[in-house]
């Protein structure tokens, strides 16, 4: 039987206090140990929404926020939703040219920046025509002791530079107070920025609803999250895995988000150690990392609660391995592989944790439907691979000022439903599960041939000494692409040794067209501002 779920006719603001009414003592917030609690957090988004209001910020109007995972931003995703407002969520480390574009695209008149960027900020206001700015430190809210060691130790120093602080503009709504507005399921909440793997970014609209259900369905598959439990927040807030998951998500539960202005893969033992957190959720790079970190040794991990994958593929051979170190650590859960994209702001897909099947990447979420099309548009039956569309509470509003690209992934089919059409390859098995097997923009065309890359991917991460790989098209006179394979090998590999034994692996299972026709080691792949590998700077 289909799970469904109540959703409320509320904003995401009003939501967040419906929580803090139920838990008010709890950490809603832990930022290097300095925690705020749910009543605390009101208050903060209060005071930053009468801010807003003094600033002329209106229902309707779009804020620009330019920062990573600090308690500020946070306060100003909520604060924007409780008067009307649009948060327009920008990577801080966007180039100038992007940060002018999605500014004038949503004809933003105020951007929240991080200092290290206040340079940059100054020249884009010039660009802009009324455009305002606030600065905000990543230690502006550490505990004391935190902010004098990070000041002294921290290298980069912001630039000099006249745009008001946080501080400052804090002030300016000294006395006054926000009216909570009311606003529809149906209005627009934020806007995340597409990957650009395809062209140039996509202003992509997410509304109340989208963001209130995905918090209500991640829950419920989850299974088992209480109140009170502890995620650790390290997907940025500009993501829709960090904004969606790692923020609404444990905020709705009534638990706490650890945040992390900057991370870093390889040191994301020290953070799972210092907080000890119930859920983990991040990119495959996280997990990755931890499989040949030697600092776990002798360590428990039996606090880990539930972990997700997303954000990209996880190979099923580094699932296995990932799952045997976790449960050498005295860690009972498994990692739980999700699918989704921005356009229905994070995951919409996870593996329940009772089942393992390390292919599938689980069950629909509540209220969700997946169907799996041709390229005429058929649907087609279990088992058979085609495009993945689906349809559901999380879907976007569609594509900002872009009509022509949300009709092209917005589509109204027989059954009256409007449904989304992800351009990712998969599945549907017998029993309802999914299967992802590749994005389509990552295929790959030689001599006139499709190669999905993931199929290659699995045979070389099944190498006992192999860490990491990835595969990509490069261009070729011949075929117009050929296969080249990229891959990260264990210290002290022999890698004439290793090249031999993966490319015989590669023939067993791999049609003679489809093999690599290119073998080349790196010490690290490259990655994008969230993680993810960054293909395209491997095909160069």
């Amino acid at each position: 039987m289909k799970r469904h779920l109540d959703y409320p006719e509320c904003t995401i603001y009003e939501l967040a206090e419906r929580t803090a009414e139920k838990y008010p003592d709890n950490c809603a917030l832990d930022y290097f140990g300095k925690s705020v609690t749910f009543s605390r957090l009101i208050s903060e988004v209060s005071r930053c929404a009468a801010a807003l209001t003094a600033a002329g910020v209106r229902s309707g109007d779009s804020v620009s926020v330019c920062l990573p995972n600090t308690p500020e931003a946070v306060y100003l995703f909520y604060a924007i939703s409780m008067t009307g407002a649009v948060a327009n969520m920008i990577h801080p480390m966007s180039a100038e040219n992007e940060i002018i574009r999605f500014v004038k695209l949503t004809d933003s008149k105020l951007i929240f920046a991080v200092d290290l960027i206040a340079d940059k900020i100054e020249r884009v206001m010039e660009q802009c025509e009324g455009l305002k700015a606030v600065k905000v430190s990543v230690s502006d809210s550490m505990p004391v002791h935190i902010k004098v060691g990070y000041s002294l130790t921290n290298k980069k120093k912001p630039p000099k530079s006249t745009i008001p602080d946080w501080k400052s503009f804090i002030a300016g709504g000294a006395g006054k107070t926000a009216a909570v507005h009311h606003g529809a399921p149906d209005d627009t909440a934020a806007i995340l920025y597409s990957g650009g793997t395809t062209g140039r970014p996509k202003g992509i609209m997410l509304t109340n609803l989208n963001f209130n259900a995905l918090a209500l369905q991640s829950i419920e598959a989850c299974g088992g999250l209480k109140a009170g439990m502890k995620m650790l927040s390290v997907m940025p807030v500009f993501h829709g895995f960090g904004l969606g998951v790692c923020i609404h998500t444990i905020i709705v539960l009534g638990g706490t988000a650890v945040l992390q202005p900057k991370f870093s893969a390889a040191e994301f033992h020290k953070l799972l150690f210092r907080y000890k957190p119930d859920i983990i959720a991040g990119v495959p790079a996280i997990f990755e990392a931890m499989i040949v970190n030697k600092s776990f040794g002798g360590k428990k991990l039996d606090f880990l609660k539930c972990i997700v994958s997303g954000g990209d593929s996880l190979a099923p051979s580094t699932k296995k391995k990932l799952n045997l170190m976790l449960a050498e650590h005295g860690c009972k859960a498994k990692v739980r592989e999700g699918y989704g994209l921005t356009e229905c702001v994070t995951g919409s897909c996870l593996m329940p944790a009772e089942y393992d099947d390390l292919q599938s990447v689980g069950l629909p979420y509540p209220d969700t439907f997946y169907k799996v099309i041709d390229s005429d548009g058929n649907e087609l039956p279990a088992g058979e691979e085609g495009e993945i569309i689906l349809r559901g509470p999380t879907v976007m509003k569609g594509y900002y000022k872009e009509p022509e690209e949300t009709a092209a992934a917005l589509k109204k089919r027989d059954d009256g439903y409007v449904w989304l059409h992800t351009g990712d390859i998969g599945c549907i098995g017998e029993n309802g599960y999914v299967y992802f097997r590749q994005r389509l923009k990552r295929m790959i065309i030689s001599g006139g041939y499709n190669i999905y890359p993931q199929n290659l991917e699995e045979v070389i991460s099944s190498h006992r000494d192999v860490i990491m790989c990835a595969v990509v098209g490069v261009p070729d006179r011949l075929r117009g692409e050929k296969v080249r394979a990229c891959v990260v090998h264990a210290e002290g590999a022999d890698e004439d040794r290793l090249r031999s034994e993966l490319m015989d692996m590669l023939r067993k299972d791999i049609a003679a067209y489809a093999l690599p026709r290119e073998l080349i080691f790196y010490d690290s792949l490259p990655k994008t501002l969230v993680g993810k590998i960054a293909y395209n700077e491997l095909k160069t």
